[in-house]
């Protein structure tokens, strides 16, 4: 199953922000990578509107864990339903499976989320499921299974959910299941994605 195996703290340097999640390693070197150091902070070129749109395209793939084929199926998904492509987008995203599983606070970044999902401890309405890429749907309910309630990283998890709670998720810490509730407003979504100039690339 494809997946971004790159390094991760340069990625998020060069986004100014941890789009793979909490990095100690972010706060202590704020800057953009590259063999000028500090000085690339006051160096940056100014980007062309495609540069823009190609650098949101990037971030969105980034934080949500896709590579392009899946993202552009995404795309096309958002774009034959009938609404905004860029906020149908960003829902279809926080709609994964491993999404979920993170805003749920059952693991502390959507890559241990995806883990945690292809190594089949989590269960989507009571079957196991090992694709992340799944769509949930509203009504559904997402936990992990009952054999593996237990383990350590979904424990510590749940003590530090901060930032993961969000009204559109019912959560059972007891069960370790969750609700998908209802599809998030995009305001409601946490992430700082511009999906419109993503949309904007792809057609162009």
């Amino acid at each position: 199953m494809a997946r971004y195996t790159g390094p991760k703290t340069k990625i998020s340097r060069r986004f100014g922000e941890p789009v793979f999640g909490p990095d100690k390693y972010l706060d202590r070197r704020n800057f953009a990578p590259g063999q000028h150091g500090p000085a690339n902070k006051t160096r940056r070129r100014k980007l062309s509107d495609y540069g823009m749109q190609l650098r949101e395209k990037q971030k969105a793939k980034y934080v949500y864990g896709m590579l392009e084929k899946q993202f552009r199926r995404f795309y096309e998904i958002a774009r034959a339903r009938t609404g905004n492509t860029a906020d149908i987008l960003l829902q279809l995203c926080e709609s994964r499976l491993d999404n979920v599983v993170y805003r749920l606070g059952l693991a502390p970044t959507r890559p241990a989320a995806r883990q945690l999902v292809t190594h089949r401890h989590v269960e989507l309405d009571g079957r196991v499921v090992n694709v992340p890429s799944v769509i949930v749907k509203p009504g559904q309910k997402v936990g992990i299974r009952e054999r593996d309630r237990n383990m350590e990283v979904v424990v510590e998890s749940l003590k530090h959910p901060a930032g993961r709670a969000c009204d559109w998720l019912e959560m059972d810490e007891t069960t370790k299941t969750g609700t998908f509730a209802r599809v998030p407003e995009v305001s409601e979504v946490p992430e700082t994605i511009d999906m419109q100039t993503v949309v904007e690339l792809y057609s162009r």
